[in-house]
């Protein structure tokens, strides 16, 4: 079972708590301001708008947020001057980490972020040490009990997602980050819900984990997910079916 699907699908199951701390808001708020600021305030004519306004709607921020943040965005109004970088490193065993970063202040981001990967047991690495390993991929999870894979199939065809398969209890639909929006419409229009949704970097190949290493990788994903300027964070771990339950049931 690959990181990337199922550490979004652990990570679902703890945003009711994350939400009602703010962490999910604050961080749907950078990328909409982001998004508006690089593409204009029209997500008619800004797919990463459009991707990050359909991520708000999906956390239930409420309207009149959503529209602060991107006058924020698109200079309308005064707000923070957010930049985004990615941060790349290594995890316990070797696994190839990727970080998703937007910052006010990347000299204070950067330190932070790199004592994490230490106390984890990694190593904060330079520029382009592992992002050769991932591509960037809209991902949707579907419940294999709630819905067929031939109805998954038909959505794509029309709205242009590029695969579907099984993993574990879930469903992976993958597409081009620039019709994730319109993809999520489709599954939306045909009444069918994810478990959940993202942007991600996906692993073009994976690191086998014993338990003991599987759980030292997840809380130092966990770890950099829970930072407030870490957007996304993406890994090249594998571990078995067993294992990853038994993860997630001491998470939830």
């Amino acid at each position: 079972m690959a990181g990337h699907s199922h550490w979004a699908g652990i990570k679902h199951k703890k945003a009711l708590i994350d939400n009602k701390r703010g962490k999910i808001w604050s961080k749907i708020s950078k990328a909409l301001i982001v998004a508006a600021k690089l593409g204009g305030g029209d997500p008619d004519n800004n797919p990463r708008l459009r991707q990050a306004i359909s991520d708000a709607k999906s956390a239930r921020m409420p309207k009149d947020t959503i529209t602060r943040a991107i006058k924020k965005g698109t200079g309308e109004l005064e707000g923070e001057n957010f930049e985004e970088f990615l941060y790349e490193g290594y995890g316990p065993e070797g696994v190839a980490v990727m970080c998703e970063i937007m910052t006010d202040n990347r000299n204070r981001t950067a330190p932070e972020v790199r004592k994490i990967f230490e106390v984890a047991g990694g190593k904060l690495g330079v520029t382009g040490c592992v992002s050769y390993l991932f591509e960037r991929k809209g991902l949707f999870l579907f419940d294999t009990d709630s819905v067929e894979e031939e109805q998954l199939l038909e959505v794509i065809m029309e709205a242009g997602g590029e695969d579907v398969k099984e993993s574990g209890k879930n469903y992976e639909v993958t597409c081009d980050p620039e019709i994730y929006a319109d993809l999520a419409q489709a599954f939306e229009e045909a009444k069918i819900e994810p478990v959940s949704k993202q942007v991600t970097m996906i692993p073009s190949s994976t690191i086998d984990l014993e338990a003991a290493s599987a759980k030292k990788v997840f809380k130092l994903m966990e770890r950099l997910d829970d930072h407030d300027d870490v957007q996304s964070v993406s890994a090249n771990w594998n571990v078995s079916a067993e294992v990853m339950e038994q993860i997630a049931q001491e998470v939830s």
